[in-house]
């Protein structure tokens, strides 16, 4: 695409990959204040969003145009917010590679990890984790394409509440201010704050963490247990979320900001949380096979789970509560006793990282 057409008067539109619940919200933001497209994979979602202004069934902005052409939204935008489940990213970055150019800004909203594996190998097959072959989704698209100004978008964003329009907060984070300030200037709003943060590792290993202690929240809720066992479950929560992102390049600042503590203490006590509901439905006696069989969209908490411990037992540190979540998921340990087990761990300081 030649310079002249790239910047003509014509305004650009802003740009939304996905239309999961989260996906759906932020386009309807972002059509407040901006001319918006969105990207779905299947012809059927479009044709829907297009004539019926809803996606699957949840409402769209009626001024909202949608393509399943990666050709076309990635030429009439220059912001694009990437808003699909990790276990997707890869994919769809791949996908979009051959249309996208330096000059794209691209926010991504996930809240999930991906594995930079040799060919053909899963995660069951390889025995030690070390941190190269873990990616955030912000190294994802920086491995798949030429896109270099990359920014995540991340806190306490329960997509039923924003689109409600009930006030809430956010932290757009990248290594490029100008990223940052974009972000700022087309998501705040009366009712969203926006703040900003060069940590962009810390503020995604942060989302990506508390959705460990999320899934721990739910079983805890689902047992019957009170607040004492939750404020005790989100105090050491935190305390292993930052050692685990320290361990894989992240800030501390970030874990006790918005994205880290704030998204904790609101997903742990979200009924609409997807890793909270994991978690309870967990300790009412289903099994792992049965709850995401019925789930319509994907707790990340439980594929974080899988990916985290196979890192810790690598690189041989200790984060109790992944690890005996990671039991009670994969191997045959109960729930209840997986939480006995941690209300009697013997935590000796109570905050050891300041």
């Amino acid at each position: 695409m030649d310079m002249a057409s790239r910047n003509s008067s014509k305004p650009k539109l802003i740009g939304v990959v996905g239309v999961g619940s989260f996906g759906t919200a932020i386009a309807n933001m972002l059509a407040e204040k901006n001319e918006v497209m969105v990207y779905a994979r299947k012809q059927e979602v479009v044709e829907e969003i297009n004539s019926n202004h809803t996606a699957s069934g949840k409402s769209l902005n009626p001024a909202i145009r949608a393509t399943f052409s990666p050709e076309e939204i990635s030429a009439s935008c220059n912001v694009l917010f990437f808003m699909i489940p990790s276990a997707a990213f890869v994919e769809v970055a791949q996908t979009f590679a051959p249309f996208l150019h330096p000059y794209h800004l691209v926010i991504h909203g996930t809240k999930g990890l991906a594995l930079n594996l040799p060919k053909g190998e899963s995660l069951d097959e390889v025995k030690k984790l070390h941190r190269s072959q873990i990616l955030t989704m912000s190294e994802v698209i920086l491995q798949e394409t030429v896109a270099v100004r990359v920014g995540c978008l991340a806190g306490p964003n329960i997509s039923k509440e924003l689109s409600q329009g009930q006030p809430a907060a956010t932290v757009i984070a990248s290594k490029y201010n100008e990223v940052i300030l974009e972000g700022q200037r087309l998501l705040r709003s009366e009712r969203f704050q926006v703040y900003g943060n060069s940590d962009i590792i810390g503020v995604e290993l942060s989302g990506v963490l508390k959705n460990i202690i999320a899934i721990a929240a739910g079983a805890l809720a689902g047992l019957g247990l009170g607040e004492n066992a939750k404020g005790l479950l989100i105090s050491r929560g935190m305390v292993e979320m930052v050692h685990l992102s320290k361990a894989l390049g992240g800030s501390v600042q970030s874990v006790i900001g918005l994205a880290g503590i704030g998204d904790l203490v609101t997903t742990c006590n979200s009924v609409d949380s997807r890793n909270f509901t994991v978690g309870y439905r967990l300790a009412k006696g289903e099994s792992l096979d049965q709850i995401l069989d019925s789930m319509e969209e994907v707790a990340e908490g439980v594929n974080t789970i899988r990916i985290i411990d196979a890192f810790i037992k690598t690189v041989g540190i200790r984060a109790p509560i992944t690890e005996n979540l990671h039991r009670v998921l994969f191997e045959d340990l109960s729930i209840e006793e997986a939480l006995q087990f941690l209300m009697k761990y013997p935590f000796s300081v109570d905050v050891d990282f300041v």
